[in-house]
């Protein structure tokens, strides 16, 4: 937004408000997915039901041994219920021994 100060002279303010959280440093990436549980996270709201097939069989193709544990074992990230999935998602994927996440997104 400007506000015209006088004659040729603005005040101008940045929209984006006061940066208040520190960026995190990104986990560490796998050597390879060979043997690897990969969890799939979906919003149910875009082709998961086309896309994640996809997905498996190509990770599958590459990597020997790859498992994959599908979007209805945690529930929707995008639902009335996505406060919940969402806080006990950490725990769920120790519970289940899962060392990659892949979440799909529609709009």
């Amino acid at each position: 937004m400007a506000r015209r100060k006088s004659a040729g002279i603005f005040e101008v303010v940045w929209p984006r408000g006061k940066k208040v959280i520190d960026k995190a440093a990104p986990a560490r990436r796998l050597d390879t997915l060979n043997g690897k549980t990969v969890a799939e996270l979906w919003d149910y709201v875009f082709r998961g039901e086309e896309i994640f097939p996809v997905i498996e069989a190509e990770l599958s193709a590459r990597f020997k041994g790859i498992k994959f544990i599908g979007p209805d074992r945690f529930g929707s990230t995008h639902s009335t219920e996505e406060r919940d999935v969402l806080q006990a998602l950490p725990q769920r994927l120790r519970e289940l021994g899962v060392d990659a996440v892949i979440s799909g997104m529609g709009c």
